[in-house]
């Protein structure tokens, strides 16, 4: 007598678990999602006001920025402003530089 076994069939369905991990992992960061805050004039205004007052005395910023439904905080100096570009360019380490855009900044705060 000989033992029938379905093979390969019965660990098809087991290959398709990472799959559905990963689904869960993404449904799960998709609720902790925010909306954009609104930022009103005055805040926009102090905003600009902080940048130039970190640019002019080369004082250390933190800037919230909003990334896709969610918010990080970046520390740094600022080096220089485009306004053509709409960027900040800050320098996170020395010689180490991240680009930002004007319309992701929600939050700046003067560290220094």
């Amino acid at each position: 007598m000989s033992i029938r076994d379905r093979g390969k069939i019965k660990w098809r369905a087991a290959s398709f678990l990472s799959l559905a991990f990963e689904m869960q992992r993404e449904m799960f960061k998709d609720q902790e999602r925010q909306i954009k805050p609104i930022i009103d004039e005055n805040e926009a205004e102090k905003f600009d006001q902080d940048i130039a007052l970190a640019m002019e005395f080369t004082l250390e910023i933190m800037l919230t920025l909003w990334e896709k439904g969610f918010t990080k905080e970046i520390y740094g100096r600022i080096h220089n402003l485009a306004p053509i570009n709409h960027q900040l360019h800050v320098e996170i380490e020395p010689r180490v530089y991240e680009k930002i855009s004007f319309e992701d900044v929600i939050g700046v705060v003067v560290v220094d």
